[in-house]
């Protein structure tokens, strides 16, 4: 899905626009207590390049990464050394043991395309959730009723003597968003650069949402807000 300097590229955007990694690990672990306070073990799905498990690692006694981009897989190693980190996807990845927590974040549910992928993720997260009352923390996508189509928006950061300027336009189709991105990546050895990129991210209903989780045998609480304004779905396993 990512290549090494979409990796790096995506690390220096998401951190210079200001996201507080820390602050959403410290609510995470909150979230997570509040149900199960005796919560020490974490599985961080779609990990990425390890920003979120480099702060969850702090909060919680033991924890893992999955992810599905031996790139960001790569790069989160680099970052946290001594966590173990699993290449797999979140459709049918077997670790082979359970833990208190299973989160994951960033939307990245949004990836997948249909509401049987989303029923095979949701089944795998319960899977690996530990039997008594273990938790599982999805932070969703847009509902249709709540995404903005022919939304515009950019930024611009500079860090490590390199400047990446980031504009995206979103639409709407069928029952996905597309986000068109363009990058334009300037430093002093290469000059300018232009990447691009589009993805459809899929406008999954709260209902379909919840659906998944009930049928995956977790009870499930959908939080306003959450992490980034779109909520965060909260399933206790049964």
């Amino acid at each position: 899905m990512y290549e090494a300097e979409d990796a790096e590229i995506y690390d220096l955007v998401h951190q210079g626009r200001g996201k507080d990694y820390a602050a959403e690990a410290e609510h995470l672990r909150e979230v997570i207590r509040s149900r199960k306070p005796d919560a020490s073990s974490l599985l961080d799905v779609a990990c990425g390049t390890g920003l979120h498990l480099a702060h969850l690692s702090r909060e919680f006694d033991e924890v893992e990464g999955l992810d599905r981009s031996m790139d960001m897989l790569t790069r989160a190693q680099r970052r946290l050394p001594d966590v173990r980190l699993n290449l797999g996807d979140m459709r049918s990845f077997d670790l082979g043991r359970t833990f208190d927590a299973v989160t994951c974040l960033f939307a990245s549910v949004g990836h997948l395309s249909t509401v049987a992928e989303l029923a095979d993720a949701l089944r795998c997260f319960a899977r690996h959730a530990a039997e008594r009352r273990g938790v599982v923390v999805i932070d969703p996508w847009w509902f249709p009723e709540t995404f903005t189509p022919h939304h515009v928006a950019g930024d611009v950061v500079t860090a490590d003597h390199r400047t990446v300027a980031r504009v995206s336009h979103s639409s709407v189709e069928g029952r996905a968003s597309r986000m068109d991105v363009h990058y334009l990546i300037a430093d002093p050895k290469n000059g300018v650069r232009h990447l691009t990129e589009s993805t459809l991210i899929t406008l999954f209903t709260r209902d379909e949402y919840e659906d998944a989780f009930d049928r995956a045998g977790l009870t499930p609480t959908y939080l306003q807000g959450g992490l980034s304004g779109r909520g965060l779905f909260v399933g206790v396993r049964r």
